[in-house]
């Protein structure tokens, strides 16, 4: 099994690169983030996933361990094959998706490239458990809201009821989940969801004039 490329980057397309190893050309397949960094000719160290199917072996390629560990993490999911995580990670960088997830952010996986609201919600109910031991997120985000290091999105309670009030006000969910969290954190357990909504919208409103 190939586990990690080191050569040149020979030619670089919409969803794959060519990379010289020794004179051998691979062709790996990547998310849009890791071509981004693909300039033909220079060096190059991809992590490598390899798929063995009886009629082929596809390599998949990632600059960051944090993607590969999100790409094997995805096609655990039924129904997301290999080009779906790939497209996923295109749009939603690993620190992201994982705020997605605890957001239960649905219309935010469905920016992706074949992924569809069932599939999207697929995704968050099979991986908002699981996504924890990948990769930590900036402090203020996830841990904020209390949930203690789960990332199931958040269940009934002031700070879901905060989060659907700001929805139903033009904000996007990750945006709102966020802020709730924030201001959370800062109000403590015991605060009350007008508060909630007022803190958060006062932050929601600094941080559209930065």
């Amino acid at each position: 099994m190939i586990a990690r490329l080191r050569g040149t980057v020979d030619s670089v397309g919409e969803d794959w690169a060519v990379i010289d190893v020794g004179g051998v050309g691979y062709l790996v397949s990547c998310s849009g983030r890791t071509l981004a960094r693909l300039t033909p000719g220079s060096g190059v160290s991809l992590l490598v996933e390899t798929h063995v199917r009886e009629d082929a072996i596809q390599l998949y390629g990632f600059a960051e361990s944090g993607e590969r560990d999100w790409f094997r993490l995805l096609t655990t999911v039924q129904g997301v094959g290999a080009r779906v995580a790939l497209s996923i990670l295109s749009v939603l960088p690993p620190d992201q998706l994982l705020r997605t997830l605890a957001a239960g952010d649905k219309a935010g996986l469905t920016r992706a490239n074949g992924v569809g609201p069932k599939l999207a919600l697929r995704i968050l109910t099979e991986l908002k458990d699981k996504a924890g031991g990948i990769a930590s997120v900036a402090p203020g985000t996830i841990a904020s809201t209390g949930t203690g290091g789960s990332f199931a999105p958040p269940a009934a309670g002031p700070i879901e009821d905060a989060v659907s009030a700001l929805v139903n006000l033009g904000y996007r969910r990750l945006e709102a989940f966020e802020a709730v969290g924030l201001v959370a954190a800062e109000l403590g357990e015991q605060a009350e969801v007008p508060a909630l909504i007022g803190a958060a919208l006062k932050r929601l409103g600094r941080d559209m004039l930065r």
